[in-house]
């Protein structure tokens, strides 16, 4: 028992005494911490002195673009060179960079824009390191090359088509080289500049300032279209060896007017790292760094160019373009492929992209699972549920106007409203032949693209289906029966979307081939609240339309457009809503 007590007895005193004095061992704890930290600066700062041959190793891979400081990381993975060219031009400016990024040692990869689809490749250039160089040619009416069509077609859709969105290519990094005549002053080089607006609005980041060749020699800057070239070629080469060293990011995009804020910032960074270099050096760094992004400046300042322009901001509009000396004619006609205008009642109004109008109160436009199956992929769900092949289907309508102006439209409300018919009424043969032959033309567009299935073609030409949904309320249209009738007479099958508020026109609607009812919220206070209707009875016409729906002898579907937070909380009112419609289907969008 002694000696128990006198072993706790040493042990207790020997806590005691480490407890007094624990800030002596803390100290000592941390003065050895930092010895060790310092020691090992000086070992490594060393090791760096003594090893020069690796530090420049290190500084090769970097200007050969197949290394950094770290080894797992790579600045510029290559360089892909795309071209549309129509005579020739574009195609050996194309073969002539590629010899010279050779010499930089990058891999390159020269591609004509004929043989590649935007839609499944474009998207994983934001990953791949690459730098993206687009030569494109303006060819006749400020249209692209036959060889580019379609991927100019797709980027400017995917531009302003808000399911996309604005970072859909955050992470491209391209240069733009336009080729042009500059005695056709109306269309000149409108190709590359759109190509470059588009690839901007997308998200993609600029590394080099738009370029633009002039085969006009009296208005060349260089004198000629062969030395524009090789002017930006020159500062496109110095662009990718600094990019190459990891030494300053690309351009955003985000610049205002005047020299680019990175360009600025950076080339200050610059200035302090390389005394050597000269003022020369330094102004042409500077150069590089030039953006044409005043149209996006400009666009930031009207509201982006895929925005909705509401009738009352068109005084806005006008002040703007007024500033930019460019009149609002000579915008619409920048713009015509991509956004249809038409005038009702004096009122101007910008359709959705793609659209093309038929008459004054009719429009068609081609969907993207028309698109989809004419490559032989998948189509949308009336090819899964009812057997309707997508590639043989028209989107169309012969009301743009709607009596809605529901919160999730995907088409941007830029089409007219009103609840009762107040237009200059085309007659129903006149739509159907326009619609099919506009139909006809957009589906020729895809003649040599890439994917696309010349059986599917052949096919497509032949339309065995109608959508009635394309915008607006079709059931509005005075002869709607008699469009109906020529559809069928001409063996297409016809689906109509109506949003209920015409209960009448609903009754008098002789059958289709399937009728559906936009059910987009179950109770008085939501409906208002997501349809935002213009009548002011829109209550008693939703019941009354979905009790005319009832009646009709035919296959009927009731569709719920349902967006969380917003309607899909009220389930037993949907219910009520269906036992009073009492329809064949029920889809949930």
């Amino acid at each position: 028992l002694d000696v128990s007590m006198d072993t706790w007895d040493f042990f207790y005193t020997c806590l005691v005494s480490l407890w007094l004095h624990r800030f002596y061992i803390y100290s000592a704890v941390a003065s050895g911490i930092s010895i060790w930290i310092v020691a090992q600066f000086f070992t490594t700062k060393t090791k760096k002195k003594g090893n020069p041959a690796s530090s420049e190793g290190t500084e090769d891979k970097l200007l050969n673009g197949h290394g950094t400081l770290q080894a797992n990381e790579v600045y510029v993975a290559g360089v892909k060179i795309f071209y549309g060219s129509q005579t020739g031009t574009a195609k050996k400016f194309a073969a002539s960079l590629a010899e010279a990024v050779i010499s930089l040692n990058l891999p390159v990869e020269v591609i004509s824009m004929g043989d590649y689809d935007p839609d499944d490749c474009l998207v994983d250039e934001t990953t791949s390191r690459s730098i993206c160089v687009f030569l494109v040619a303006t060819y006749t009416d400020g249209q692209p090359t036959e060889s580019a069509a379609w991927f100019c077609k797709w980027l400017g859709e995917a531009a302003t088509d808000f399911r996309f969105g604005k970072t859909y290519l955050k992470g491209l990094r391209y240069a733009v080289f336009g080729l042009g005549n500059s005695v056709y002053v109306d269309h000149y080089n409108m190709v590359g500049r759109s190509v470059d607006r588009w690839l901007w609005m997308l998200g993609a980041s600029r590394i080099l300032t738009r370029a633009e060749g002039d085969c006009n020699v009296a208005q060349s800057k260089h004198g000629s279209i062969e030395a524009d070239f090789e002017a930006w070629k020159a500062k496109l080469l110095s662009r990718l060896q600094v990019l190459c060293r990891g030494e300053k990011k690309p351009c955003s995009g985000k610049c205002k007017k005047g020299k680019c804020k990175s360009s600025r910032k950076q080339s200050k960074e610059s200035s302090n790292h390389e005394h050597g270099a000269s003022e020369h050096e330094n102004t042409e760094a500077e150069e590089l760094f030039d953006t044409s992004s005043e149209e996006e400046a400009d666009a930031d300042e009207a509201g982006g160019t895929d925005s909705v322009v509401d009738v009352e901001d068109l005084g806005n509009i006008m002040s703007h373009v007024k500033k930019a000396k460019v009149s609002l004619l000579e915008r619409v006609q920048n713009v015509r492929d991509l956004s249809p205008i038409i005038k009702i009642d004096g009122l101007i109004y910008f359709l959705f992209p793609g659209y093309k109008l038929i008459g004054s109160h009719s429009g068609v436009k081609l969907c993207r699972w028309t698109k989809s199956m004419l490559r032989g992929r998948g189509g949308c769900y009336k090819h899964t549920f009812y057997g309707i092949e997508s590639h043989r289907c028209m989107e169309a309508t012969p009301s743009l106007a709607c009596a809605n102006k529901c919160v999730f439209c995907w088409r941007h409300h830029t089409n007219p409203v009103g609840t009762e018919w107040q237009w200059k009424m085309d007659q129903p043969e006149m739509i159907l032949r326009e619609a099919i032959e506009n139909h006809q033309n957009m589906i020729k567009q895809f003649k040599g693209v890439s994917g696309v299935r010349a059986d599917r073609m052949e096919e497509a030409m032949a339309v065995k289906h109608c959508a009635l949904s394309l915008v607006g309320e079709p059931i509005m249209y005075p002869e709607i029966n008699r469009f109906v009738k020529l559809l069928h007479q001409h063996s297409i099958s016809s689906f109509l979307v109506t949003n209920a508020q015409f209960p009448d026109e609903i009754r008098n609607l002789e059958p289709v081939t399937q009728l559906y009812v936009s059910v987009d919220a179950s109770t008085r206070e939501s409906l208002k609240r997501i349809d935002r209707p213009l009548f002011k009875d829109f209550w008693q016409r939703f019941l009354d339309s979905l009790k005319a729906l009832s009646e009709k002898q035919q296959r009927t579907v009731y569709r719920l457009t349902l967006v969380k937070a917003w309607n899909v909380d009220e389930l037993k009112a949907y219910a009520e809503l269906i036992a009073l419609g009492k329809p064949d289907f029920v889809e949930v969008k």
